[in-house]
């Protein structure tokens, strides 16, 4: 198969590693900022922005990015896929095409698996939007090259990922560089107000909880006989696990992040279990279609955390926490609220023109650059992102984990490289391969080895 070179352009321990948690996003509720960043620091230029990873979720980025603020422009974009860079390019032209926004001439658009240092290079602000896999890469390059970060929840798809996020975070605080992560309901107006009653004490102590994230399947591309077998996995990513992890990590990460967050702790162990009841075929790739994880957390609080992509069954995306006095929930069929312990209603949120915590996690990093700020949530993204990684080893060897031993294990569950971009092409084998049959090895529990 040609090479694509480009459209345009060729192109720790426990207690270590939670002591610096940080219990809250921005640490004020959005309400005391400006909901434009407009109001900036006298003298401060245009930032300039560059968007690395051009899928669904990049463009929405770039969207959320560009339409949050007065003073921002993207500048670059790189994707190692040709169609994804111009349907996004021309998708976000539609948008912001009559402003002064959108300046990336065809020299600034790269495609190919080293695209992202040349875009990075162009901008003040860098959007990290790929599939998870690419992310520690990317970051290492970003903070490398001294520029600030959004990037995209989860920041790696295992331990040795985690671990290399946060070696390159202390460089980033040295270099007091603002970095973002897109675990968005931080960055909400509701889980902000939720989140301080429940430390002011409201519901007392808390107990236990139960995280939920049931949804139908992802979506599938179909096989082209042009697409390479690395070409159709990378178009496919939510469904192999070098790319993405599990559903637990990929969006559950969201809910596991929430309970960290509000307990103000990690977990201390992991147990579950899992399996493909329904999406069995082939075109499944290699995740599990049901997931079910019990953390307990050094205070003794157990966060039980469910999630489903199985069509046809009852959804639900929502947390509850259960506590000494009284029950919170931030939505689901309570919605909103805090209740008494005779499940009296005690506070309910309303906030029906809160701004968007998508919008609004940008609005919070470019006010902070800004200001001469240093806004950094790598330490719980990337401690969030090791809860949810521990949540889905648990389900897919049936064991029971512990925080130290799982952060700190390089096994593999399946063959692997590190697809370096100065050697990858499309020929490139892809890590995982089908059998004669064209399924996919699955992770079996009880067989299965994590650690």
């Amino acid at each position: 198969m040609e090479k694509k070179t480009g459209l345009i352009h060729k192109t720790l321990s426990r207690r270590d590693f939670v002591k610096t948690s940080s219990l809250t996003a921005g640490g004020l509720l959005l309400s005391s900022l400006p909901l434009s960043a407009s109001a900036y620091a006298a003298g401060s230029d245009t930032l300039t922005i560059a968007l690395i990873g051009c899928g669904s979720r990049g463009t929405g980025a770039a969207a959320n990015a560009l339409g949050s603020s007065d003073g921002v422009k993207l500048v670059a974009m790189a994707d190692i896929l040709e169609d994804q860079l111009r349907d996004s390019y021309n998708g976000l032209v539609q948008r912001f095409g009559d402003t002064d926004k959108m300046d990336v001439p065809e020299e600034n658009k790269f495609v190919g698996f080293d695209g992202y240092k040349k875009a990075i290079a162009l901008a003040d602000v860098v959007l990290l939007t790929t599939p998870t896999f690419f992310r520690p890469l990317h970051f290492e390059e970003a903070v490398n090259q001294g520029k600030h970060v959004f990037m995209e929840k989860p920041v790696a798809v295992d331990p040795a990922g985690v671990r290399r996020v946060l070696e390159a975070g202390k460089i980033a605080k040295e270099k007091n560089l603002n970095v973002v992560v897109g675990l968005q309901r931080r960055y909400d107006n509701r889980y902000r107000e939720l989140y301080k009653r429940l430390r002011d004490g409201e519901i007392g102590e808390v107990i236990s909880g139960q995280v939920y994230w049931n949804q139908g399947p992802f979506f599938i591309r179909e096989r082209r006989p042009e697409w390479s077998e690395l070409e159709h996995q990378i178009r496919n990513h939510f469904h192999f696990i070098w790319q993405a992890g599990d559903q637990v990590l990929d969006q559950m990460i969201h809910n596991i992040d929430v309970a960290n967050w509000y307990l103000g702790e990690y977990p201390a162990t992991a147990q579950g279990m899992g399996g493909r009841e329904v999406r069995t075929g082939k075109e499944y790739g290699q995740i599990f279609d049901h997931n079910f994880v019990e953390f307990t957390y050094p205070s003794g609080a157990v966060i039980s955390a469910q999630c489903r992509q199985i069509p046809g069954c009852f959804n639900i995306v929502t947390e509850r926490f259960n506590g000494s006095k009284g029950f919170l929930s931030t939505g689901g069929p309570e919605g909103p609220t805090i209740r008494d312990r005779n499940k009296n209603e005690r506070f309910r949120y309303e906030g029906e023109n809160d701004p968007s915590p998508y919008d609004h996690e940008h609005v919070e990093l470019f006010t902070s650059i800004r200001n001469g700020e240093v806004l950094d949530n790598t330490d719980y993204g990337a401690k969030s992102t090791m809860a949810a990684v521990m949540g889905f080893m648990a389900t897919y060897s049936g064991q029971f984990l512990e925080w130290d031993k799982a952060l700190q294990s390089d096994r593999r569950m399946y063959p692997h490289h590190d697809l370096n971009p100065e050697d990858v092409d499309w020929d490139t084998p892809a890590p995982v391969q089908p059998d004669e049959n064209g399924y996919y090895p699955i992770p079996v529990p009880g067989v299965t080895q994590v650690l």
